[in-house]
């Protein structure tokens, strides 16, 4: 089973010169899940992550450079998570690969992706719009003594039974660090649902708590969904994680109960 030691992350490594589907590495999901709770076999969420590359490139016919952005989409089912690292270093290795046509180059990253994966990921040559404002209501202006930056504190969450309500909550404070380097991971979230009103202090409490928690955007995502989950009893949820880019790449994971519409894909203005 790969582990995030075996990777390249927190190694020097020379960025590739020629194209390398073998850079892409795997992390399995299953342990992170077990620890948080999460069944494999009976998800409790559907939903995928989202990547957005701004760097692009590869070689056309006559050798001449072609630059784009793209989109790429992981389901939550699949039983890999796609290292970051490995993505960027990947992506480096199309720069100097010669491509008939951009459905050449399309086809050639569903399939090794894919294979990562070990689930069919969609690509495509595009980004989704920046969004400003909106209905979400941001939780970040409160004034809060805080003096707990992780553990993850779910204790800190709590909710009105008697008040039920349907909403989105949002908050730019979110931040973890990278298990294996150690280098911070800045996001925002959105959190809709609909069910007895969360208490905004317990939950800004709750997402300052990650600060200092080392552990994969993915993982960040899947534990606050369980732990809304289990402390609110929300009737559905939603949880949208943006991240901001790293070597010209950011991931957004999304998690949403089973028949409640996913969040349309957004970028902001931090990305």
């Amino acid at each position: 089973m790969n582990t995030p030691s075996d990777s390249s992350l927190g190694r020097e490594v020379r960025y590739p010169d020629q194209y390398d589907a073998a850079l892409l590495f795997p992390i399995p999901r299953l342990a992170a899940r077990s620890e948080i709770g999460i069944d494999e076999a009976a998800l409790p969420f559907v939903g995928h992550d989202r990547w957005h590359a701004y760097e692009l490139s590869w070689l056309d016919a006559g050798g001449l450079p072609q630059v784009t952005v793209a989109t790429f989409q992981v389901p939550c089912t699949s039983p890999n998570l796609i290292e970051s690292k490995s993505f960027k270093l990947y992506l480096n290795s199309l720069n100097g690969k010669v491509f008939a046509s951009p459905q050449q180059v399309q086809a050639c990253l569903e399939r090794d992706l894919g294979q990562c994966a070990g689930a069919p990921v969609t690509v495509s040559f595009q980004l989704p719009p920046l969004v400003q404002g909106g209905a979400a209501q941001s939780i970040d202006g409160q004034q809060l003594q805080i003096d707990c930056y992780g553990p993850p504190q779910a204790d800190y969450l709590a909710a009105d039974t008697a008040n039920v309500v349907e909403e989105v909550l949002t908050s730019a404070l979110l931040k973890s660090n990278c298990p294996v380097t150690g280098q911070p991971d800045w996001a925002s979230v959105d959190i809709a649902y609909r069910g007895p009103a969360i208490d905004r202090t317990g939950l800004l409490r709750y997402l300052v708590s990650f600060r200092n928690h080392a552990e994969f955007h993915e993982q960040c995502v899947e534990r606050i969904f369980a732990d809304l989950s289990a402390r609110c009893a929300p009737q559905w949820l939603s949880v949208h994680a943006r991240y901001t880019r790293r070597g010209g790449l950011d991931i957004n994971p999304v998690r949403c109960s089973p028949g409640a519409a996913l969040p349309a894909a957004s970028r902001d203005l931090r990305q």
